[in-house]
């Protein structure tokens, strides 16, 4: 199973997809980031977010995506700008009828390190072994959206694989 992990957000959306044949023997399929900049309209950086998921789904054709919830303690101007990314990316992957999971970052964390306010060194160092990569994924956008997907495979029905 091709698990597609996304961190979402308008100037940074990270995304992952680890190939999950069981949950010991997980594999790094490929991982980046989608940047937006600004002068784009916000219309623009949202268009161009979706047609760089679109891309990456056309590539890799995810079995299943897991995305962080949003997290309604940062600012409202921010939670609003990633409401408006997210959208466009639960859009596109709606389009393409890929299955989606939602997982909020206490979840995430317990499911990476069994501690809920893991902080950001221990999350990206667990990804880093847990994938056995060289180095933590950069930037951290990428290594959060690595996290989701594997937090996706470690709360999955084993029955799946």
């Amino acid at each position: 199973m091709l698990v597609l992990g996304i961190d979402p957000g308008l100037s940074l959306t990270g995304w992952g997809i680890i190939d999950a044949k069981n949950k010991d023997n997980l594999r790094t399929i490929q991982y980046g980031c989608i940047k937006t900049f600004l002068p784009l309209s916000l219309s623009e950086r949202l268009f161009y977010i979706n047609s760089q998921l679109q891309s990456i789904v056309n590539q890799y054709k995810p079995d299943v995506c897991a995305i962080e919830e949003l997290f309604f303690l940062k600012a409202a101007k921010s939670v609003a700008a990633v409401g408006q990314a997210r959208g466009a990316i639960v859009l596109t992957l709606a389009l393409n009828k890929i299955p989606l999971f939602e997982y909020n970052p206490r979840i995430v964390k317990v499911a990476l390190t069994s501690y809920g306010s893991a902080d950001k060194y221990q999350m990206q160092n667990m990804v880093k072994i847990l994938l056995k990569l060289n180095e933590v994924p950069k930037p951290d956008d990428t290594a959060d959206a690595l996290a989701i997907a594997i937090c996706h495979i470690n709360t999955t029905n084993s029955a799946l694989y």
